[in-house]
């Protein structure tokens, strides 16, 4: 485990103390993170500290999706944090995202956070795009749409399904990040997600980096539960 390996452990625990107890008592030295609202929420920048000086890269999850000029200066302050990913939602526009940009080049002091954008939650389908969001393209059309969207207004890649991977980097370049929630180990629940895929089979897709979380976190053995997802991403050549 090492700062190469692209799979970033969601750490949704209520509290820091909980988060980092976890990753000290199953010994995930520096592997990649994501801090999501419920935790940064709860601890604030102190938690990113504490990550930093573990040496884990980090992955800051607030999905921001307001007005340019707000998302411009949250920005500023979040490159402060010196992390390596941040995101926004796609659906706040081209101006908002271009404004994230800014904002994140405004503010860091050192090696600028790379900007995703968020195109449809892993915990949407077909029905709630069409039902809810009365969006009548094709949620992978949709997608794809978001990520062209937001590669013009400035940002390096999208957050999406590893469903929509392969149609996203056909449209916006080899070189545009994929990162792709709803990693599930073979044999885990799915939960509240709907488009999911293995960590061998994300990497088929396209995926340039993965998201995992409850088959770690709520595995009985999580330290190997993580080394099995790395081994599925690294072996998947092997099995071609």
């Amino acid at each position: 485990m090492n700062m190469q390996t692209p799979i970033y452990l969601a750490l949704d625990f209520p509290t820091g103390n909980e988060a980092m107890h976890f990753l000290n008592q199953n010994e995930m030295d520096e592997i990649p993170v994501k801090v999501g609202m419920e935790l940064f929420y709860r601890e604030g920048p102190q938690i990113i500290y504490q990550l930093k000086e573990k040496k884990h890269p980090i992955f800051l999850d607030l999905k921001l999706h307001d007005i340019p000029n707000t998302v411009n200066r949250a920005m500023r302050n979040l490159a402060a944090l010196d992390v390596d990913i941040v995101n926004v939602h796609a659906l706040g526009g081209a101006k908002m995202i271009e404004a994230a940009k800014e904002g994140l080049h405004s503010g860091a002091a050192d090696a600028v956070p790379k900007l995703i954008s968020v195109t449809m939650l892993t915990s949407m389908d077909e029905h709630t795009v069409q039902t809810d969001l009365q969006q009548p393209m094709e949620l992978a059309a949709y997608a794809r749409h978001l990520a062209e969207l937001s590669k013009c207004a400035g940002a390096d890649g999208v957050v999406c399904s590893p469903h929509e991977a392969a149609s996203i980097k056909a449209a916006c370049g080899e070189s545009f990040l994929t990162v792709t929630p709803g990693i599930r180990l073979a044999g885990s629940a799915p939960n509240d997600q709907h488009r999911i895929a293995t960590p061998a089979a994300a990497k088929k897709m396209g995926a340039d980096y993965l998201v995992i979380g409850r088959s770690v976190t709520a595995a009985d053995n999580p330290k190997q539960a993580y080394n099995q997802a790395v081994q599925e991403w690294k072996n998947d050549d092997n099995n071609n």
